[in-house]
């Protein structure tokens, strides 16, 4: 039964005796003023939706003059944003200003202190902070909500928490970071090399000027993080992801994968398993795998992001759609705040940020890779001499590495000959140790690269 008067209900109206949910917003970029937009586009659906109005009162960013497109002049302006949670007529903070530290924490925290809703698309924050400030928001009876923080637009973390809330996962994985995925697919479309692309994509904006967060796998790492602690109510371990990026990922890497059946794609996976003492342990990862062609993810290119979970009951569930934009991740973050709007007419706007108590949360041991069964893809640059091919079987045999298959290519430019090999089945610390055998050999131009194969 609606809780709308009967006269607004058939109309389609909001009662006016609503109070409208009074939101201050910090940080006024792309994403900033998407909100701005969004709220003023789609202001009745949403009142409806949300049971009382939205009015953004205050904003704050670091430049005032800057144009951006939405007119601003309705809305207190602070210079000091973190001055924004001590106001009287603001109801919800939106933190939409990035980094780990600094302003924004500051800020956040002081919301929360002022018993003030937060809402923020901050996930470096939320990986290095979300346990402190979940516990404060729930100790003061305020929502934290983080949305926006994970694959922009895409719904995953209230899939976790809500739609397979009756579920154990097993597993988490998927495409976590837009740059990496337009990178590798546009060199698998093109042919060509890592550096090329990487500047296309800063020119066109899908990679930051300095990009190292997005292609050394940072960025997925804290997102991965943030849904591990929903997926296995764990506590937050961003220490713990083993991340590598992208950045030594080459056109014959690409055209290797090709010919094997394979596209490269970098994978963020979360799982746990049973210790030796019968405690939990939580496995985290990002780097670039080989997935096959018939995998769900190989069929997901450009700027877009998935993930892939799997329910005990559920079974497997997939979420994809734009990862970052202004548009998808403003809607995000207006979701949360709808959200909140509804729980403070039932008095549960404080629910859980992390599905249950963050003091209920445990934490867990990173599990070792090493234990782990898998093929890899180990890439080898070598000198053009004899010898070396048996030099490399050596240190595989040794270690109990089985190679499935082996591809040899002519002069790779001046660097070398490039080895290439796929290997059958069995545990990573057997393709670790055969590595440390060779370590030092004079025969390899630079590092192997190892990629791990996607399992079904």
């Amino acid at each position: 039964m609606s809780d709308l008067p009967e006269t607004a209900a058939k109309s389609g109206t909001v009662s006016t005796s609503r109070q409208p949910l009074r939101i201050a917003l910090a940080g006024l970029g792309t994403v900033g003023a998407g909100v701005i937009r969004l709220v003023q586009a789609n202001a009745e659906l949403i009142a409806r939706r949300a049971g009382r109005p939205l009015q953004i009162t205050a904003v704050s960013a670091r430049d005032r003059s800057r144009d951006r497109g939405v007119d601003l002049s309705p809305f207190a302006w602070e210079d000091d944003m973190t001055a924004m949670a001590a106001r009287d007529d603001v109801d919800v903070v939106v933190e939409l200003v990035g980094g780990s530290d600094g302003p924004a924490l500051t800020l956040a925290r002081n919301a929360i202190a002022h018993g003030k809703a937060l809402v923020t698309a901050n996930k470096a924050m939320i990986a290095h902070h979300g346990m402190e400030l979940a516990r404060t928001a729930e100790a003061k009876g305020v929502a934290l909500r983080f949305e926006a923080a994970v694959a922009g637009g895409i719904p995953v973390i209230k899939g976790l928490r809500e739609g397979a809330a009756a579920n154990k996962v097993e597993r988490i994985y998927g495409i976590l970071n837009g740059t990496c995925n337009y990178i590798l697919s546009t060199m698998e479309d093109t042919g060509r090399d890592f550096g090329d692309v990487l500047a296309e994509a800063q020119t066109k904006g899908y990679a930051e000027a300095d990009p190292t967060f997005d292609i050394e796998g940072t960025d997925a790492a804290h997102k991965l993080s943030i849904l591990s602690a929903i997926a296995f109510g764990s506590q937050i371990d961003f220490a713990s992801v083993d991340t590598r990026g992208i950045s030594r990922i080459s056109a014959a890497d690409i055209a290797e994968a090709e010919a094997l059946g394979y596209i490269i794609r970098l994978i963020g996976m979360a799982e746990s398993d049973m210790g030796p003492d019968g405690k939990a342990r939580l496995f985290q990862r990002v780097q670039p795998h080989l997935v096959p062609r018939d995998n769900l993810l190989a069929h997901v290119d450009g700027a877009t992001n998935a993930v892939v979970v799997e329910g005990n009951f559920s079974g497997r569930l997939l979420f994809q759609g734009a990862g970052a934009g202004d548009g998808p991740t403003a809607s995000a973050v207006v979701a949360d705040i709808i959200d909140i709007a509804r729980g403070m007419d039932t008095g549960f706007e404080a629910d859980m940020s992390f599905s249950i108590s963050v003091n209920e949360l445990e934490t867990m041991a990173p599990a070792p890779r090493g234990h782990r069964l898998g093929r890899s893809y180990i890439r080898f640059i070598v000198a053009d001499r004899p010898g070396v091919l048996a030099e490399i079987a050596a240190a595989m045999r040794d270690a109990g590495v089985s190679i499935e298959s082996l591809i040899q290519k002519g002069q790779s430019g001046q660097q070398g000959v490039l080895v290439a090999m796929v290997t059958h089945e069995g545990p990573e610390s057997a393709v670790e140790k055969a590595l440390a055998l060779l370590d030092g050999s004079t025969s390899l131009v630079e590092p192997p690269l190892v990629l791990h194969i996607l399992g079904a």
